[in-house]
């Protein structure tokens, strides 16, 4: 029995994370520079230049839907996945967008960002970024929270989700090591997320009329000390709820999720292609050395002369 692909499963029998293929790679290389330029270009830009993150969402919303269905194929073709993880994708995004309402964004309390924790340490960086983005997308339709944010919101939830599939796989840590690294990750990429996503808001939320505004065309040493204070003034707090709720949750629910994610990703055929190879040819009669003629192996029928003890 012959085995392709990149997945795999190793002796505990938990699945691995789906790895990255060289056109995976590429593809979210790809996507992670055009979120790194559509995050930080107004940093760079001159006082005149007039343009803001409130003009410039569509344009990285219709270029971003095109690079996720890039990464999807790319990881596919990488690894010979057939459909059924991309229908396992939309079954946790639905799940994810349906938690994000519980906590009504109360004091940064939003219970969807464990379950991307832990399903980007299941599903791999690629299908991890993915379901992050489309999880993002589907819960801001579900709650009306469409906006110039949205497309931000996709890439800082996909570069989250992905965080987690990047960890060390579970053939190095497993049980009580694997539950408390996820929980130390859930906790500095809470902070790491709300963050990202105060880099965009900022930018044109308050206007020049206070001290720690957004001044475009300034140095940008000045500028990034006025938006270390930005963040420390306005959702340290906020980031504070999001990442206690989230070790809390990784803690107490996160063995129980991670082994139901698992035990689903193999149902869902995630594992590697597994091909038999064609019996071994028998080429003659088993000869030992007492002169004696053997059946072949496995039982066989005789063939004209062979196939019996002789003497």
């Amino acid at each position: 029995m012959a085995a392709g692909g990149s997945g795999g499963t190793p002796a505990d029998g938990s699945a691995r994370p789906i790895r990255l293929g060289p056109r995976s790679t590429a593809a979210l290389v790809l996507v992670t520079a055009v979120g790194v330029v559509a995050f930080g270009w107004p940093l760079l830009a001159s006082a005149n230049s007039g343009l803001a993150h409130s003009g410039d969402a569509p344009w990285l919303f219709a270029l971003l839907l095109p690079l996720l269905v890039a990464v999807v194929v790319a990881t596919i073709a990488d690894t010979g996945l057939g459909a059924k993880p991309v229908a396992m994708l939309g079954v946790l995004a639905a799940v994810g967008a349906a938690l994000r309402p519980l906590g009504a964004g109360t004091a940064g309390l939003e219970p969807m960002f464990f379950l991307m924790v832990l399903s980007g340490r299941v599903l791999g960086p690629g299908f991890g970024f993915v379901l992050g983005s489309i999880t993002m997308f589907a819960s801001a339709l579900l709650t009306g929270g469409v906006g110039p944010w949205m497309p931000f919101q996709m890439l800082s939830m996909g570069w989250f989700t992905m965080g987690a599939g990047l960890l060390p796989g579970p053939e190095r840590l497993r049980g009580r090591a694997e539950v408390l690294m996820l929980t130390l990750y859930g906790a500095v990429a809470a902070f790491a997320y709300g963050t990202v996503m105060n880099l965009q808001g900022w930018t044109y939320l308050l206007g020049g009329a206070s001290g720690i505004s957004f001044h475009p065309g300034d140095p940008l040493h000045e500028n990034l000390t006025r938006f270390l204070a930005y963040v420390t003034a306005t959702s340290l707090g906020w980031d504070l709820g999001r990442a206690l709720l989230t070790v809390v949750l990784t803690v107490t629910l996160g063995p129980t999720v991670l082994k139901a994610l698992r035990r689903a990703t193999r149902r869902a055929a995630f594992e590697a292609p597994v091909a038999f190879e064609g019996p071994v040819a028998f080429e003659g009669p088993v000869v030992p050395s007492d002169g004696k003629t053997l059946s072949p192996p496995g039982g066989s029928p005789p063939g004209p002369g062979d196939g019996k003890l002789r003497e």
